[in-house]
């Protein structure tokens, strides 16, 4: 697909334009609306056709959750975990920026299936939860008060500190608006084993010598967006001595990992980002 239509797609996911301006721009550079339909189809989410781990998974034990979160809101989420009764790792899975869609439910079960305790918070849970309607998810997340979201994820973390099946060990994995919750909870908290974004946005003018987890960083290629504040944040972390790895997946763009849509989805990259990250949690979860 002519990377202008991704490019223009991620504008539309990320910042303020219209479904109306979208399309009108999407016809232009489709050349026609026929064209721009097609193009629509392999870019928005088919969350049926991608979906990887069942609801129906004969070894996960799969729940609706609720636990108090900052100021008093009541926070919900999708538990997933296996059914063999132990104690194991736990990792909270952190939406993009529409909130917990069926994909990151997906996203949820598949770390389930790994062997951990996987807890997919819901963000919008203050405002009613996540909505079908994904424009709506994103005007949404635009009226979070960004300071109490913070709190309600480490409240989440800490709810998982305390389930039955936790050994005590907790990680994190966020994508996009997710990937730059991850560098956040590493930045605020020092229990947290492990924090893996992927292709997000940085913390700006932190101090990162605060950081306790080891980091794993994502990025794609072809995402300018994010990468733009790459580099200055790696020389952060060296300098201050925090523990990380980070890889730069080449000619891949914004959203790779995510196989609902098809457009930007990269099966290798994908494959190879995953298995790096079911490593770290390995290493640091058990």
């Amino acid at each position: 697909m002519d990377q202008r239509i991704i490019s223009l797609f991620d504008e539309y996911t990320h910042a303020p334009l219209t479904r109306k301006e979208f399309m009108e721009r999407l016809v232009r550079l489709a050349g026609g609306t026929a064209l721009a339909m097609s193009a629509l189809a392999v870019l928005e989410p088919g969350y049926a056709q991608a979906a990887t781990v069942g609801e129906q998974e004969a070894d996960l034990l799969l729940e609706e959750v609720t636990w108090n979160g900052a100021e008093g809101v009541l926070m919900k989420g999708y538990l997933a975990h296996p059914k063999s009764k132990k104690k194991r790792g736990a990792v909270v899975v952190i939406h993009e920026n529409r909130g917990l869609t069926p994909h990151i439910k997906d996203v949820t079960r598949r770390v389930a299936k790994a062997g951990y305790l996987a807890l997919g918070v819901d963000a919008l849970s203050p405002l009613g939860g996540t909505p079908a309607n994904e424009d709506e998810g994103r005007a949404l997340i635009g009226k979070l008060d960004m300071a109490q979201n913070l709190r309600n994820y480490l409240a989440a973390l800490a709810y998982l500190r305390q389930h039955p099946e936790s050994n005590g060990k907790t990680g994190c994995v966020g994508f996009c608006w997710g990937g730059a919750m991850a560098n956040q909870l590493a930045l605020n908290d020092p229990k947290l084993n492990a924090a893996v974004a992927y292709y997000g946005t940085q913390p700006k003018d932190a101090d990162v010598a605060k950081m306790k987890a080891h980091l794993l960083l994502h990025y794609a290629g072809l995402d300018e967006r994010v990468n733009a504040g790459k580099d200055a944040y790696e020389a952060a972390l060296k300098a201050a001595g925090v523990k990380y790895e980070q890889y730069v997946y080449e000619g891949v763009n914004h959203a790779f990992n995510n196989d609902s849509s098809p457009a930007r989805y990269n099966a290798e990259a994908a494959a190879l980002a995953w298995s790096r990250t079911l490593k770290l949690f390995k290493e640091k979860l058990g």
